[in-house]
């Protein structure tokens, strides 16, 4: 049987990734569009990949559970890609909580429970997130924490709470970060790692949105601010997921045998590295 990696969002940045960790590998490549999934198996395929496709709706546990179903089929899970999301000028808050926030809890949670010895995630979060101000401890808690089913039912993500799609993004992707630190403790014992990566502005059809929607002039700014000039690319965030999915043999430990989990913020001309 084949090692799997599962890619969860067919995108630009999720076949970024794809292309640097799954030579040799079976490349499962879910979206929630089949002609995404499609297009891009076809790019992957050209270039000498293995790679079959299927359709997920990574906010409902059924069609999660089904994607688990299909990989472990096909072999060893042995990498986890999930680049799935939907932007603050492309859904609405509740469409937002439900795929960003409710659906990444439910990926890391359902192939938590397959994932291979050895294996390895990279959850695409955003640097959104952080700029989020902060919650208190009891507000991370019961993001980190909380069932996945019991998520969407807390106070703090109440319609009267989160009142327009920018602060519904901002807490999923600030919860996608607090999620994986926990999660990567339940991982840890079955041998695996999972990690976050925050990208700032990095060129995909999600970011075109955002540049040519209501909030596009601000998104210009902050391009205009940052010290090179210009936004990211896919490829460079690639490389950073290539370098958290390196292969670590599940009995070696890590730095300080405890770090599972490793959280990069993505900017250009720079990144910071926060362990955890």
């Amino acid at each position: 049987m084949s090692d799997v990696i599962v890619v969860i969002g067919a995108g630009s940045i999720g076949q970024a990734i794809a292309r640097r960790v799954s030579v040799g590998k079976h490349v499962l490549l879910a979206d929630v569009r089949k002609e995404n999934a499609e297009a891009a198996a076809a790019v992957l395929s050209n270039a000498g990949y293995e790679v079959s496709t299927a359709t997920v709706d990574v906010s409902s546990r059924p069609s999660v559970d089904a994607l688990v179903e299909a990989a472990t089929a096909i072999g060893e899970v042995t990498g986890v890609i999930h680049a799935a999301g939907v932007s603050p000028s492309q859904a609405s808050p509740a469409t937002i909580l439900a795929v960003d926030l409710y659906g990444t809890a439910l990926v890391l949670e359902e192939f938590g429970n397959v994932i291979a010895p050895g294996g390895s995630c990279v959850v695409i979060a955003s640097m959104s997130g952080h700029r989020l101000p902060a919650l208190t401890a009891e507000q991370d808690k019961a993001l980190a924490t909380t069932p996945a089913d019991d998520l969407l039912a807390l106070a703090m993500l109440q319609p009267d709470q989160l009142t327009d799609s920018l602060h519904a993004y901002q807490v999923s992707k600030r919860c996608n970060s607090l999620r994986v630190m926990a999660e990567a403790v339940k991982w840890g014992k079955r041998g695996a790692r999972v990690n976050t990566i925050s990208p700032g502005i990095v060129i995909t059809p999600l970011a075109k949105d955002e540049l040519t929607g209501p909030r596009g002039e601000g998104y210009r700014r902050m391009i205009e601010l940052c010290p090179v000039g210009c936004a990211g690319t896919p490829d460079e965030v690639g490389t950073v997921g290539a370098l958290l999915m390196g292969r670590v043999h599940h009995r070696q430990r890590l730095p300080h045998g405890r770090r599972r989990h490793r959280l990069i913020l993505v900017r250009r001309a720079r990144s910071e590295i926060s362990d955890s």
